[in-house]
């Protein structure tokens, strides 16, 4: 119960921003590239386009960031199950 009570609220610091700031600024890779492609051929049309778009920058960073954070906690988790599991068999 306390484990679902820290995701929960991890959850929710990581999307209560997402509506409490819409009009944020941040300029990432993607944009730049973007420019950079535009300049050198005004006529293109990217083949894809996103399927969400954050109200604004700082939102799409805090949401790597989370991306980032969940994969660390995955990662981590499997460590040490792993190491658990090799400490378990040793005995």
């Amino acid at each position: 119960m306390k484990n679902l009570a820290l995701v929960l609220f991890a959850v929710a610091i990581a999307v209560i921003p997402l509506f409490m700031w819409q009009d944020s600024e941040f300029g990432g890779a993607d944009g730049q590239a973007e420019e950079l492609i535009t300049a050198i051929q005004s006529d293109y049309e990217p083949w894809a386009n996103p399927l969400f778009e954050p109200p604004g920058g700082e939102t799409e960073s805090l949401l790597f960031s989370l991306q980032a954070a969940i994969g660390a906690g995955v990662i981590g988790y499997v460590i040490g199950t792993v190491r658990a599991r090799a400490k378990r068999e040793k005995l």
